[in-house]
């Protein structure tokens, strides 16, 4: 084959397992069908490993990354684990050793998907800051284990930080309506917020196209259930961006559809994809996880290594799927995991 991808696919817990699986059998299927190859290197970094050996990647775990063209996550997480290690343990150090300064969370309504009336036209794209923000390591917890023990949690927002993530979402804007709504808690958050508008309105005035709207965030989020098809681009900070995405696929119809990328835009590291829904222990093994957004941020990932063909082949396999009726319970269907997945097989082939 003339084309041929590295990539290294790190199911990890729950059904993160169950949908990187499937997943990975389509992408090898279109793969084929366009003519290049995908090696998969696997990585069984996971709780379990962190029970074995008190880390969830190898020590040289981002080197052995490094040298792939991508990386291909399932979910992690599981009860007897604290959440905090299972991320700060992986997901959030590749992010930040690869500046994935990017999270990418597109969101529409699917073929076949039962929502609320009126939102047949949804077509929301999240841009969220993704290394810094909220989801800093400054702080600490004091006096434990007397009455007056607190913690001190420091949000990390830096101009250059800001200003990125506005500019990827002003040119996503820009081919989309030219409207971009800007998340914000300016009114009650008193440095950093204010700072995030000022960096956000002075970084779109480089897109004459683009007119910026910013917006509470507790406002937004009522808009979006109420009025989900009045905004089409949103930018916000890491946390923000990561309740409103969450939020925008429940509108949608269910969490298990949402895909997301982890973008390095300069393409000097390696992107990562992964779908949204966490590791959901409790259906974990039993053949009933939503493929979806597994198979969404495959084709996203497909996309980004420069196959557009066979992202919007894997893309319309699983949108017509759904269409013609096979679902998953999430989506109150009766197919299994495994026979969805054959249904977009079938599709591709």
């Amino acid at each position: 084959m003339s084309r041929s991808y590295v990539i290294d696919a790190i199911p990890g817990d729950g059904i993160g397992v169950d949908v990187t699986d499937v997943a990975m059998q389509c992408v090898d299927a279109v793969a084929g069908i366009y003519g290049f190859g995908v090696q998969w290197r696997v990585r069984d970094w996971n709780s379990d490993l962190y029970r074995k050996a008190g880390r969830m990647m190898p020590v040289d775990g981002i080197e052995q990354l490094s040298s792939g063209d991508g990386i291909y996550l399932g979910a992690v997480g599981t009860p007897d684990v604290p959440d905090d290690v299972t991320l700060w343990g992986l997901l959030i150090p590749i992010r930040r050793e690869f500046d994935q300064y990017i999270n990418l969370r597109p969101m529409r309504l699917l073929p076949g998907v039962v929502a609320m009336p009126g939102i047949e036209d949804l077509d929301i794209v999240v841009v969220r800051e993704n290394v810094e923000g909220e989801y800093s390591q400054i702080g600490g917890r004091f006096g434990a284990g007397t009455d007056g023990e607190f913690a001190v949690q420091e949000s990390v927002f830096t101009r250059r930080g800001i200003a990125r993530a506005a500019r990827y979402a002003a040119n996503a804007a820009t081919e989309r309506g030219g409207r971009l709504v800007s998340a914000t808690k300016s009114n009650g958050i008193i440095h950093t917020m204010p700072f995030w508008d000022e960096v956000v309105a002075e970084t779109v005035k480089e897109f004459p196209g683009v007119v910026v709207e910013k917006v509470l965030i507790d406002a937004l989020a009522a808009r979006l259930v109420m009025k989900p098809t009045s905004i089409r681009t949103i930018v916000a900070s890491n946390l923000f961006g990561d309740i409103l995405s969450d939020l925008v696929a429940g509108v949608a119809g269910s969490i298990g559809i949402a895909p997301s990328a982890n973008l390095n835009p300069e393409r000097r590291h390696p992107s990562m994809f992964e779908p949204v829904h966490g590791s959901a222990p409790d259906i974990a093994g039993k053949g009933i996880a939503n493929p979806v957004g597994a198979l969404w941020a495959a084709a996203m990932m497909l996309d980004h290594l420069g196959e557009a063909e066979a992202a919007r082949s894997l893309t319309s396999a699983f949108e017509g799927t759904l269409a013609d009726g096979t679902a998953t319970p999430d989506l109150k269907g009766t197919a299994t995991t495994a026979e969805f997945a054959a249904a977009v097989l079938s599709r591709l082939s």
